[in-house]
Parts: C-alpha cells; structure tokens; sequence
C-alpha cells in the first residue's frame, strides 16, 4: 500500500486542487453575473429552448471585458460583458449570439465539463510519469518535455470537446429555424475580434483554428442534408 501512495496522490491530489478551483469560480461566477435582461437576445433564447423542450433557456452575463462564452459545471450558461457590448454595438447579431449560447449548451449537454475533471487528473498522472521517464533519458530537459507533451495530450482533448459542441450547435441551431449561416459568420466575426489564436503553435491550442471549426460545420451540415445560406 505505501508503495502505492505516491500514484495516489499523484491522482488524488489533481482532483482536490481541481475541486477547489471548481468553488473559487462559483464564488465569482454568483457574485460578478446577472441574468441576461435584453429581449431580442432572450427571444432568440427562447427559440433554442422550444426546439429543446425547454420552458427557458437562462443566460447570465459575466462582468469581465474579455469576448468569451462559458458553460459551469452546474450547468449554467454566461457570456461576458465583452461579447454583451459587442452586440450593442452592432457587431454581432442576435442570431449570431445564440450560435454561441447553442455551443455552450452542447458542452453541458454532452457532459464536456464533469468529463474534464478525470482528464485533469489523468493529464496530471501522465505529466509525473513522463517527467520520471525523460528525466533519466533527457537530464535538464526531460521536465520540459514532458511538461509539452502533456499541455499538446490536454489541447487535443479539449479540441475534440469543441468539435462535439460546434456540432450539437449546427443541429441546434437547424432545428430552433434560426440557421447555420448564423454560426458560421459568428466564427468569422470571433477570428476577427479574438486574433484567432495565430500565435500559438496548432497542436497547443485548446480551440481548433477557425477555418477548420467552419469546414466541420459545413461538413456534418452537407451531411445531415442541412441548408446553409
């Protein structure tokens, strides 16, 4: 058993340490977000819901200046003060904006958050091991090798997540009948506004590059027989 407690804290402890984060968001998230109080956005939030059979989808407003969308892990979803402003001020449209709330249900409706807690255990467990074995092999540089090995295994899985979300957002957004074109031009305007994540190597990426977000949502849309106009 002792022989055993240093993989079970290597286990153990990224769990608890997640956990912890887990509380300190939900502090912040409760104390800096109002629920989304504007009606031509909650119209078209409402016709997500129908096509859903939900009564109400609830959107919160997150007081940061940054442009972003988020799903909790409780299940609820928020989008930022940035991205509110840039519908005000006539950057983005409604539809536009419910694409985004589309994509975030997707991640709660596929679980992405709750499944992100045992990766993050099983990418910390991976990182120990690789820094035990590059060490010996590469001395002075096997940490950090192993440390890029790891963040590129973590990146990856979380691209697969917004592939998944993007496509439960195309068949969403089909079926409410506010149309995938709205999703696309959504992701043009981000690239525009974000920077696209140019600076950073693809495969440390945790998003998939635009153009290729698009040309799987043009895909599984020519697939599933859906109009894109």
């Amino acid at each position: 058993m002792l022989r055993l407690l240093p993989l079970i804290l290597v286990v153990l402890w990224p769990l608890v340490s997640y956990w912890l984060a887990v509380r300190r968001t939900k502090r912040m998230l409760d104390t800096q977000s109002t629920l989304l109080a504007v009606p031509e956005l909650n119209a078209v939030m409402a016709r997500l819901g129908a096509a859903l059979d939900l009564p109400r989808v609830k959107v919160h407003v997150l007081e940061v200046p940054a442009i972003n969308g988020l799903a909790a892990l409780d299940g609820r979803i928020f989008i930022t003060r940035g991205f509110l402003n840039a519908y005000s001020n006539g950057q983005i449209t409604a539809p536009e904006m419910a694409s985004v709330i589309a994509h975030e249900l997707g991640h709660v409706a596929l679980g992405h958050g709750r499944r992100r807690i045992f990766d993050f255990a099983g990418q910390n467990a991976l990182r120990t091991a690789l820094v035990m074995v590059l060490g010996r092999l590469v001395p002075g540089l096997g940490q950090m090798m192993a440390g890029l090995a790891a963040t590129a295994f973590a990146a990856r899985l979380s691209r697969g997540d917004e592939y998944e979300a993007d496509a439960y957002a195309t068949a969403l957004m089909d079926k409410s009948g506010i149309g995938v074109a709205h999703q696309i031009s959504m992701f043009h305007k981000l690239d525009r506004m974000t920077g696209g994540g140019s600076g950073q190597a693809a495969w440390l990426l945790s998003h998939p590059k635009t153009a290729q977000r698009i040309a799987a949502i043009e895909k599984n849309a020519a697939k599933w027989g859906l109009r894109i106009e």
